[in-house]
């Protein structure tokens, strides 16, 4: 994917738009409601693990497209369920949380929400991620699956997930019975807005799309003192900085080139004053990779060099670092299948064109919804991208991400109306080709 290429697309939306079929017609009939369901979730987000509102709403909604409604399912999530005659099994997903953010786009219905965190730490709270057109799509696609029963035949199961951002959710769904309380599901599929794409074109990732997200802290200890008689002490600062540099061996030498991975120091925490060596550091590390193997590598790799790097200070056992891997916070690589990436590739440029179409890169970023292929690897599963970023605020930074907000920005604001309107019609296209008759 180049840049030349994604600027064309970018031309190409704000040029003349592909001819009108039933069904974009059908969703451009829908966007006045959908827009202003989409102003009201934007305008009350919810932290994570919190969301009560959005999904009470969306219930709502599903039941009256005739769905079989399950509240609660993972603590706040939603199973709607529609059975339409013999067939396979499809679930579409989208997540529902927000982030600890405070909004500053501008928008007229931007949140003024403020929350309470489980850290306990007051906040506000924005839809920096897209969420909110995640959560409009997949209602904009119900309706329109609802009322095109007769074109399609099997179950459709569509649920809503929390705690995305915090790699909950899924597995809570998943642990409170996803795939044995309801049907369980031969194809999976979900989007994602995209800051690195102009609005509307539509990216897709066979195989690899996103990493393996682990949180891992460190703890240095060390012998405080006085900063005057540093032979006295065991400065755990300074150890901790052995740490951080030699750490970046893992990726530079132990690593194979060829799989990426990133090991990253977010975090050092020491000390509390100029001449006090303290006893104690801390750090915080995230650690991306793709596959089992340089997963493993990584986390294995830290704890060596902690413990090395200690030894060469002359620490003793019983001051040895404490490496810590939080599983709790584990999101695992999110793998696309060939078969249905392939088949998403050649149906979306069917219908949208080659220009609003592309195989984009695997990114560094996180996602759970790997977790509904990782319990059952038969599953086919899709996530893809449809870009957010307004065409011309696009083409004015010249196709360069780093010029644009990003999502997580507390200044990201897509063109919604564009990302609700292709992820609803894109989605579409793919249940009905997942569950065509004969």
């Amino acid at each position: 994917m180049t840049k030349h290429f994604l600027l064309a697309a970018a031309a190409a939306l704000l040029a003349t738009p592909a001819s009108a079929a039933t069904l974009r017609e059908a969703v451009a009939a829908d966007m006045p409601q959908l827009m202003a369901l989409y102003r009201d979730l934007h305008a009350h987000p919810e932290l994570s693990m919190q969301e009560v509102r959005s999904p009470a709403k969306l219930a709502a909604e599903a039941r009256k497209l005739g769905f079989k409604v399950t509240e609660k399912v993972g603590k706040t999530g939603v199973v709607a369920v529609m059975r339409n005659g013999p067939g396979p099994v499809l679930m579409i997903r989208a997540d529902m949380d927000g982030l600890p953010i405070v909004e500053q786009t501008g928008l007229p219905f931007a949140s003024k929400i403020r929350a309470t965190a489980r850290s306990g730490v007051e906040t506000g709270v924005m839809h920096g991620c897209g969420h909110d057109t995640h959560m409009t799509a997949w209602l904009g696609t119900a309706r329109r699956l609802a009322a095109m029963k007769d074109r399609w035949s099997g179950t459709l199961v569509m649920i809503l997930q929390p705690g995305e951002e915090t790699g909950e959710g899924a597995r809570a769904m998943l642990e409170d019975g996803l795939y044995t309380r309801f049907p369980k599901p031969a194809t999976a599929l979900a989007f994602h807005d995209a800051a690195a794409l102009p609005a509307g074109v539509i990216g897709v990732t066979p195989g690899y799309a996103l990493a393996n997200v682990d949180s891992v802290d460190i703890t240095v200890k060390g012998v405080g003192g006085h900063g005057a008689y540093p032979q006295t002490t065991k400065d755990p600062i300074v150890l901790g900085a052995r740490i951080v540099s030699t750490l970046q061996t893992l990726v530079s030498r132990e690593n194979n080139p060829a799989d990426p991975a990133v090991v990253t120091v977010g975090s050092f925490q020491a000390g509390a004053k100029h001449n006090i060596i303290s006893d104690e550091a801390r750090l915080q590390l995230t650690v991306r990779s793709y596959t089992p193997e340089v997963r493993k590598l990584l986390l294995d790799g830290i704890k060596r060099i902690a413990r090395g790097e200690a030894i060469a200070a002359g620490m003793p056992e019983d001051r040895m670092p404490v490496v810590a891997v939080r599983e709790e916070m584990y999101t695992p690589s999110t793998f696309n299948t060939e078969k249905l990436s392939n088949r998403a590739l050649e149906l979306f440029t069917q219908n949208f064109g080659q220009e609003r179409v592309v195989k984009t890169p695997a990114v560094m970023g996180g996602e759970d919804f790997s977790r509904f292929w990782l319990a059952d690897k038969s599953i086919e599963s899709l996530i893809f991208w449809v870009g957010g970023t307004p065409a011309r605020q696009y083409q004015a930074a010249g196709g360069d991400a780093a010029k644009l907000p990003s999502l997580h920005s507390p200044y990201w604001a897509p063109d919604a109306e564009a990302v609700i309107g292709t992820a609803t019609e894109a989605m579409t296209l793919a249940a009905l080709d997942v569950l065509k008759k004969g």
